[in-house]
């Protein structure tokens, strides 16, 4: 993949890392960088076999930058805003698409567009003193912002998010790691984040695609469907050759070796 202009990209083994890095601004995004990694998430390259998203300069990403976006946004017509907005929702049905799974490193704030990043995210970890706000109502805007009605319930609960949602107020990391939004805190959020990715990436791949897939799918249906969804998924993968290395590696006694196939 060609370098990308508005985030950076490193590869660290199996590994991908975003970084967003205008550090001056908290990490504010833009058009350009909305639709930068919208069209990253949706043909992410192949040999890398997790994603971490983080921040420069200690914070994670403060939201839609005022000047650039915000601004521009009150001067737009009608069908202009709708394209605007469908174009950051399609960010997350990138993110919640695309096989790999997606671990945000979110330190310092985590705010508006950057909550919505992190959310949208499979796994997060937090440093003990990063803030999270879906701050939406704060510039007399809806929370239902590129699918947080219906992702964040589904992560710390139905009356938890419409909190946030209606005040905007800040999550701090102790609530969120309460609250199942984070899955740890550490002083060296990177460092932990880049240790799960590597976990994640010596595993089987494609049954961690067909995790996240599962994971996004059942939401829409019944358990009798999803019991069924679930059989046909796991049949599939018993025909890999994933399956047979950890049967092979298990009676040798040995641990198992995942290729992704």
């Amino acid at each position: 993949m060609k370098a990308p202009k508005h985030f950076q990209w490193r590869v660290d083994g199996k590994v991908g890392v975003i970084t967003l890095n205008r550090p001056e601004k908290k990490n504010p995004l833009t058009f350009e960088s909305y639709a930068e990694l919208r069209d990253f998430f949706r043909a992410p390259p192949k040999e890398v076999k997790v994603i971490v998203v983080t921040g420069a300069g200690g914070n994670f990403c403060s939201g839609g930058d005022v000047h650039e976006i915000i601004g521009p946004l009150t001067k737009m017509a009608p069908a202009q805003l709708l394209e605007f907005t469908r174009m950051t929702g399609d960010l997350v049905k990138a993110m919640r698409h695309c096989p790999q799974p997606v671990i945000a490193a979110v330190g310092g704030v985590c705010a508006g567009a950057g909550a919505i990043v992190a959310m949208a995210s499979d796994l997060r970890y937090g440093a003990p003193g990063a803030t999270t706000a879906f701050l939406f109502v704060r510039v007399g805007l809806a929370g239902c912002d590129m699918g947080a009605c219906a992702i964040l319930p589904r992560i710390i609960g139905q009356g938890r998010a419409a909190e946030l949602l209606y005040t905007g107020r800040s999550m701090s990391a102790e609530e969120g790691l309460a609250w199942g939004f984070f899955n740890g805190l550490s002083e060296e959020v990177l460092k932990i984040s880049l240790e799960k990715a590597k976990e994640l990436a010596d595993g089987p791949t494609a049954a961690h695609a067909m995790t996240k897939k599962m994971l996004h799918e059942e939401w829409h249906v019944g358990v009798d469907q999803a019991i069924d969804m679930e059989a046909v998924a796991q049949a599939a993968l018993m025909q890999n050759r994933d399956f047979r290395r950890a049967y092979e590696a298990f009676a040798a006694k040995r641990k198992p070796v995942f290729e992704g196939d």
